[in-house]
């Protein structure tokens, strides 16, 4: 794929019918990538439609312009009319289609310009006309943030496109505490700031949106669905079906529950695997040099950041766990 900077003269116009999409059940960063690109685009007259493949977590809805995106699970027609129609697709936080879920093959199959803003290893580039692909960026936000910045176009920044942007840097930084933080996101913030940004509305919309039952949920699992390893520096979180049911789990309600664990002294690696309907999803944390990305992609049909990844397995929640089991022990080495 050629840079995306060779795309920075036309983002201006003339205006064009542009589709962007994010990955399958939508974090805070697709959803805020998406959202502040879009809001970007529309001040140029750009026809500009946002589509999830699936459902997202009801604490986004905040977000400007998400009443607007279309869920192509339950808005097939509408979505694939849009998509039929892009003259740009616009791909972000996400770096290979079937991360894409039923969308994936509606978007292999289109023919007009692609454009990857990703930050997750090893993208499939072939796939793509134009792109940017960084391991090193924090978050697909600030990456958004870059390209509009780096186009000449910062004083189209808005206080929606701020808010969107920042919601994304704040989660997937996790508030700021993780290795990908470099001086540039602070100087993104304080610019974000600078026009107007309230990040402390942001915060609460984020992080104090949530019902009662999710914070009893998160208690049963932490007492009753946790198991350490202390021999293999590991933290293990099973989630039955049962559990999900139990407590009227909606999507979104499990996102954080991963990193609990890693506050707790000497833990190198925690897993965490839902059961779900079709598949069970693996979540992947590490610390220090244990490579999750690779772990992921080997046993768990997975992949994503060297420090957090995640996978899927079609066997049974027994078995998965069990085999989690049997290459924790496969990678004593690795998580001394």
């Amino acid at each position: 794929m050629k840079p995306v900077s060779e795309i920075y003269g036309q983002l201006a116009g003339p205006a064009r019918k542009v589709v962007i999409t994010m990955h399958q059940k939508p974090d805070a960063d697709a959803m805020g990538s998406s959202l502040g690109l879009a809001n970007f685009l529309i001040q140029f007259g750009h026809q500009v439609t946002v589509i999830s493949p699936t459902n997202w977590a009801r604490w986004l809805n905040w977000m400007p312009g998400c009443d607007a995106v279309l869920n192509y699970e339950a808005e097939k027609e509408k979505a694939s009319a849009a998509l039929d129609e892009a003259e740009w697709l616009f791909c972000l936080d996400f770096n290979i289609f079937y991360r894409t879920k039923t969308m994936a093959d509606h978007l292999k199959a289109m023919n007009c310009v692609k454009v990857l803003i990703d930050h997750h290893q090893e993208p499939d580039a072939p796939s793509f006309d134009y792109g940017v692909s960084d391991t090193r960026k924090s978050s697909t936000c600030e990456m958004v943030f870059d390209l509009i910045t780096a186009s000449g176009h910062g004083d189209k920044i808005t206080l929606q496109v701020a808010e969107c942007l920042y919601a994304g840097v704040v989660t997937d930084t996790g508030s700021f505490r993780f290795a990908s933080v470099t001086e540039g996101v602070h100087r993104m913030v304080a610019d974000l700031k600078a026009k107007g940004l309230d990040h402390a509305t942001v915060h609460d919309n984020l992080f104090n949106n949530f019902l009662e039952n999710r914070l009893r949920f998160i208690g049963h699992v932490l007492l009753h669905r946790m198991e350490i390893f202390y021999e293999f520096n590991t933290a293990l979180i099973a989630i039955t079906k049962a559990d999900l049911l139990r407590y009227q789990v909606k999507t979104g309600d499990t996102d954080g529950l991963v990193n609990f664990p890693q506050s707790i002294q000497g833990i190198k690696l925690v897993a965490l695997v839902i059961d779900r309907d079709e598949e069970r999803k693996w979540s992947f944390r590490s610390k220090g040099d244990f490579d999750c990305n690779t772990f992921a992609r080997k046993y768990f049909n997975g992949g994503g950041h060297y420090n957090a990844a995640g996978g899927h397995s079609k066997e049974s929640l027994n078995d998965t766990v069990g085999r989690f089991k049997e290459v924790m022990r496969e990678n004593y080495d690795l998580l001394q």
